[in-house]
């Protein structure tokens, strides 16, 4: 049926019907995306044939939108997410939502058992950019005809796609509506299309429970790992770079694909996204910052960085393992988005299975697990070098209380703050450049061989006991979100 006309003149869409509940407005949402990509390609065929006459049709994201009324604001709920501080209208644009029903679904029920809300579904006035509807289009055009395609369709608008809700600056637009999520559809389009540039992986092979490692090491592991779950049935299958599937019963591919992307990842698929996804970022903030800003509009559950660093302690070994507390960020990729001033807090769940994966891998317990297990400040620098700067280091570390360094660690914590994705830190000590330990060719090599089995074993562990934390929802802490936040997770 069709909306009172009250919400018509503030909601910024058009055709706008009120939905009996979440399946219908998932249906809708799915009719007028898929709809609306079935246009863009005949009239891509037809501008390709030369048949177009003049612009494309209009084709837009569909819009969901959340009705609060004021009596039904109160709610008891403890959770992070799934409800609102104000009643009245909560709107946002919404790509590919077959790729999100889950989410969406997941989120749409929260918002009706928890304020009884009313959803309203229609056509933005946002259009769907071609090239993010049609992965090959402009590479299929001439470069002749590129000026034309760009009079003919809706391309990227880069200017309005952005952070702001995220980085909680409500954009003036939407003054009338607040945010129902943070990533309107640009933004999760834009995004998308990068994690399958970087990964060589499409998105929907992503899982929620995902590893970081900046070691190629540790991807040789999981990959072998990872064929024997599935061999086991713990697993659906693999997915390597390229969209390479491993099966049950079935001979891997290792053919190596083309051109290696600059992030790889590999994913253990199960059921409901819960299995588990490896990204290998390779050295850097840099990298660490662009995969987790892409990563980000998938919803993790949580984002586990397991990786090499300085130990920066007399009493460490190599070998031991450094569960971060803290962060020192030296990074720098960040500090114009979220100051370094703002405090990253610890997720107790993420520590606590960290910290019990340590325990139930090495099997030792109490005073023995101590011995290789330190917390504390972990130093992310965006200087490889930085030991020949220890001079002007040494009172910083000192007055920081670190012990141990890196180059992605709090990186990934600070996107995974602003993001509001749990994350967690469990470095192992590969060098002690302080006390004449530093990392050479064969030193590395006998350490490598000794650690990485290990300590892949123990991030894969600590992803088993937080994907039975999320099903009780308790993984995404209220300690992420602010005081004026959209009602989706």
């Amino acid at each position: 049926m069709t909306t009172p006309s009250r919400l018509l003149d503030t909601i910024p869409c058009d055709d706008l019907h009120t939905c009996a509940g979440p399946d219908e407005a998932l249906a809708r949402m799915v009719d007028i995306y898929e709809t609306g990509l079935e246009m863009l390609r005949e009239d891509f065929d037809a501008f390709a044939a030369g048949r177009l006459q003049g612009p494309a049709r209009r084709v837009v994201y569909p819009y969901l939108c959340a009705e609060i009324a004021p009596e039904d604001l109160a709610v008891t709920t403890s959770m992070a997410f799934g409800k609102v501080t104000q009643a009245g209208l909560h709107g946002t644009t919404v790509t590919q939502p077959r790729l999100f029903a889950d989410y969406l679904m997941e989120q749409m029920r929260l918002l009706a058992e928890n304020h009884g809300a009313t959803f309203h579904v229609g056509r933005s006035r946002v259009p769907i950019p071609l090239t993010f509807a049609l992965d090959r289009a402009t590479a299929e055009v001439t470069p002749d005809r590129r000026g034309a395609l760009r009079h003919a369709f809706a391309l990227p608008n880069l200017v309005d796609t952005n952070d702001d809700i995220a980085d909680g600056r409500r954009p003036a637009a939407t003054e009338a509506i607040t945010p129902l999520s943070m990533f309107p559809a640009g933004r999760t389009d834009y995004s998308l299309h990068r994690l399958r540039h970087y990964t060589a992986t499409a998105p929907e092979h992503f899982q929620h429970f995902v590893l970081f490692t900046n070691y190629q090491r540790y991807v040789d592991e999981f990959v072998t790992f990872g064929r024997q779950a599935v061999e086991a049935g713990e697993y659906e299958k693999l997915v390597e770079p390229g969209d390479r599937i491993t099966w049950k019963g079935a001979e891997p591919d290792k053919a190596p694909i083309a051109k290696p992307p600059q992030m790889p990842a590999y994913h253990l698929v199960r059921e409901g996204r819960t299995g588990i996804t490896l990204v290998n970022i390779g050295v850097g903030p840099s990298n660490a910052k662009t995969v987790t800003d892409h990563l980000a509009v998938l919803r993790s559950h949580v984002w586990l960085m397991i990786g090499h660093c300085g130990g920066l302690r007399e009493s460490q070994r190599l070998g031991d393992y450094v569960l971060a507390h803290a962060y020192l960020r030296d990074d720098h990729v960040l500090d114009q988005v979220l100051p370094t001033e703002i405090p990253l807090p610890t997720i107790a769940e993420v520590q606590v299975a960290l910290a019990q994966g340590v325990e139930d891998v090495m099997g030792r317990r109490g005073r023995a697990l101590k011995e290789h297990l330190r917390t504390g400040t972990v130093v992310t620098t965006d200087d490889r070098n930085w030991e020949l700067r220890m001079d002007t280091l040494a009172q910083r570390f000192n007055q920081s209380r670190a012990i141990a360094i890196d180059m992605e660690s709090a990186t990934i914590a600070a996107n995974g703050y602003r993001f509001r994705v749990p994350y967690g830190t469990l470095l192992c000590v590969s060098d002690r450049p302080l006390h004449g330990e530093i990392k050479l060719p064969g030193m590395a090599d006998a350490f490598y061989e000794r650690s990485v089995s290990q300590h892949l074993r123990i991030g894969i562990r600590a992803l088993e006991m937080l994907r039975d934390e999320a099903r009780a929802t308790t993984l995404h802490s209220r300690k992420l979100r602010s005081f004026d936040e959209p009602a989706f997770r």
